[in-house]
């Protein structure tokens, strides 16, 4: 296991230090560079364009975030990038240029959003080709997936920073899964706050299993979330205005 402690020290600004997609919108570089002038850490989704190039964005389809209805992945790295985010001036971004914007000015938590085994052959590999390249600090970048399958990839290729679960949900029947994801040896877990406390956060806490929140948007999850776990990846508010509980 590869330590993830660092992920406790800074808040975790969620898709970018966005205003709540107003003026500066979620996974952009401006977004981006809010961020890294605020000092927090950035959390950021990544996709595989339909030429397998990885790109910063949310969401499968075009039209929350571009106003065009489409699947992300039928379309090229070249294509994305004249898409204006929320009709502004940002574009989304590739995976590298977003890179090269932080310049390991903070941590990054990168979440991987996977489709299937099958249609994901090959994404953790060129995300991992991607990240070799950072000139910023690789142990002040972690990685971290809903998706079982894109976990395992993570550590069948042995990459070289933390590896965390993203979850959520309270029943037996989903910690009987999360547990099953945990036997891979995981480094960090990413839970929905509302879903805390459970026994299966309990239980990796008291293993000194790193836990993160998402997403906090008020005072109140701040709270839960300081009660319950380590660090808040967080939206819509400054958190640097109250002092950690």
């Amino acid at each position: 296991m590869t330590s993830a402690n660092w992920i406790k020290d800074t808040p975790v600004a969620h898709r970018g230090y966005h205003d709540m997609n107003h003026a500066v919108w979620e996974n952009t570089l401006s977004a981006f560079i809010r961020a890294v002038e605020a000092g927090f850490a950035i959390e950021c989704d990544v996709q595989l364009s339909s030429d397998s190039v990885v790109v910063v964005f949310h969401d499968d389809d075009l039209q929350r975030l571009c106003g065009i209805s489409g699947d992300l992945r039928e379309k090229t790295a070249s294509e994305l990038g004249l898409l204006s985010v929320g009709g502004t001036k940002d574009r989304i971004p590739t995976l590298k240029r977003m890179l090269e914007t932080v310049a390991g000015r903070v941590p990054l938590v990168i979440e991987i959003k996977g489709r299937s085994a099958e249609e994901d052959e090959g994404f953790v590999e060129t995300v991992l080709d991607v990240l070799e390249e950072y000139q910023g600090p690789k142990d002040r970048i972690a990685l971290m997936s809903f998706d079982h399958h894109i976990l395992r990839d993570l550590k069948r290729l042995d990459a070289p920073f933390p590896i965390g679960l993203t979850a959520m949900g309270n029943t037996p029947e989903e910690f009987f899964t999360h547990d099953e994801a945990m036997q891979l040896k995981l480094d960090f877990i990413s839970y929905h706050h509302p879903d805390l406390p459970n026994t299966f956060i309990t239980a990796q806490r008291q293993q000194n299993i790193p836990v993160i929140t998402w997403t906090v948007r008020d005072e109140k999850a701040r709270e839960h979330t300081y009660k319950y776990a380590d660090q808040m990846t967080f939206e819509g508010f400054d958190p640097r205005g109250t002092p950690s509980l």
